[in-house]
């Protein structure tokens, strides 16, 4: 039996994040001929066109799809298997790192995270990237070092999680409201007016079908896309804002909460990362770092 050329690996990897074999060739400094001769090498193994012309561009199969999340884990791997280990000397390290995360992260730990990265590795930059959508290429592709997410089916398999902390929906209202002086009851809540989160642009959400399942509706007066904004609407208005406890405390500033009246689960907050990233010492000490901020907050 002939043996697989594993070199075709890292092509295809290149491949399929690029989308095109210019954007490959120029990457692996190879002619696109020649990157044109091994994706025709890779659609006679795999039996695939694996790329396909649409317009201008090329779009994968969705065997190409499927193979992206394996691929990506195994050059990841194989890269971090080849490098030596190094002695990480933080007073000399000069690296950015870029993490995205859902509003409320950088308000509730940001300070204390920042604080000690600075301390312990001046030359370290963080940027902090708004989370607008569940999308994972982000990470396999590079563009993110590191991202929070509530661990689903809709998370990429190759990727690498570790549990932050548990959070829990509250309902948030301004000072004074009727609301904000006791024990809320299912019927006064479901008859407020509410400001509904929706990061996606959807008019229902875990609340809703909560209260469906009494027999119930609540009236959404407004939809916004972040839970600052839907705080920022409940501090000037009588609207009700429920948003993850934990993770907005920073943003909730002379605001009540109160305990839904509805049994809506708690939920948990991974950090994520690629696993090509796992073996990276600064990678490493810099995810460590996060946790334990995470873990203290």
């Amino acid at each position: 039996m002939t043996s697989p050329d594993l070199n075709l690996l890292l092509i295809l990897d290149l491949l399929l994040t690029e989308g095109s074999v210019a954007g490959a060739a120029r990457r692996l400094r190879l002619s696109p001929s020649a990157v044109s001769r091994a994706l025709a090498r890779l659609r006679d193994a795999t039996g695939d066109p694996l790329l396909v012309r649409a317009g201008t561009r090329l779009v994968p199969t969705q065997r190409a799809q499927e193979l992206r999340e394996q691929v990506g884990g195994v050059v990841g791997a194989a890269k971090a298997l080849l490098q030596p280990t190094e002695q990480l000397d933080l007073s000399r390290l000069n690296r950015d790192f870029t993490f995205r995360n859902r509003d409320g992260f950088v308000e509730r730990f940001g300070v204390a995270l920042v604080e000690r990265i600075r301390r312990e590795a001046p030359g370290v930059r963080l940027h902090f990237l708004a989370k607008v959508d569940r999308d994972s290429s982000a990470l396999r592709d590079g563009r993110v070092d590191l991202e929070t997410a509530v661990v689903g089916t809709d998370l990429g398999p190759e990727l690498v999680t570790h549990s932050l902390f548990e959070d829990r929906w509250v309902g948030v209202v301004r000072e004074g409201h009727p609301l904000g002086r006791g024990e809320v009851s299912l019927a006064q809540f479901a008859n407020a007016e509410h400001v509904h989160v929706s990061h996606h642009g959807g008019g229902r959400g875990r609340i809703d079908d909560a209260l469906q399942a009494h027999g119930m509706d609540r009236s959404v007066a407004v939809t916004v896309g972040t839970f600052s904004e839907a705080l920022a609407l409940a501090r000037g208005s009588d609207l009700v804002a429920t948003v993850p406890d934990a993770y907005t405390r920073s943003l909730r500033h002379q605001m009540s909460h109160f305990a839904l009246p509805l049994d809506v689960p708690p939920f948990r907050v991974s950090l994520v990362w690629h696993p090509r990233a796992g073996a990276d010492p600064a990678h490493r000490w810099l995810r460590q770092r996060v946790i334990e901020e995470c873990m203290a907050g």
